[in-house]
């Protein structure tokens, strides 16, 4: 078995593309493209994942439980963001389009994209193929915002952040 050497953020992008699909049949190619990286790079990750529990044997079937256990108590721990300057870039976090709406926030942050539509603080995304990959992926860009709102949000808005991310990924 190979060495486990910590996830990495890309992890997560990952995971969380493969809950947009839903019930849709994928494959290392698929998520390739879809998320801008390498085939090489989306099987070393499902490789880390599996080590950490967080995917089954066959690379195919997520723990979710695990997943969301992970997200919620670790990943301001494991993945935390300092906001940049500020710059134009796809809204994230609390400026996601839903949480926009739920919230009044004072300041705004992005994922920094010539194709953004606001300006705001820029939030490093979990993956540089991020701010790509949400525009064709709606529910991917849902999933990434609620989990930028647990590195940067208030108690407030995490809560809420947490309710979504467990409607879609536990489905509940």
């Amino acid at each position: 078995m190979r060495a486990h050497n910590g996830m990495r953020p890309l992890d997560v992008v990952i995971l969380l593309k493969i809950i947009s699909l839903g019930d849709a049949a994928w494959q290392y190619r698929d998520l390739s493209a879809k998320l801008y990286i390498s085939v090489s790079e989306v099987s070393e990750s499902l490789s880390r994942s599996h080590i950490a529990g967080l995917i089954d044997e066959s690379k195919k079937n997520i723990r979710m439980n695990g997943l969301m256990e992970f997200i919620e108590f670790g990943i301001s721990y494991v993945f935390p963001v300092v906001p940049g300057q500020i710059v134009t870039g796809i809204p994230t976090a609390y400026s996601h389009p839903f949480y926009k709406s739920q919230f009044s926030g004072s300041v705004d942050y992005v994922w920094k994209s010539e194709e953004g539509s606001m300006r705001g603080l820029s939030i490093e995304p979990l993956h540089k193929g991020v701010p790509q990959a949400v525009l064709e992926d709606e529910v991917l860009y849902k999933l990434l915002s609620s989990v930028d709102i647990l590195r940067v949000g208030r108690s407030r808005e995490k809560k809420m952040a947490l309710e979504q991310l467990k409607m879609i990924i536990l489905k509940t």
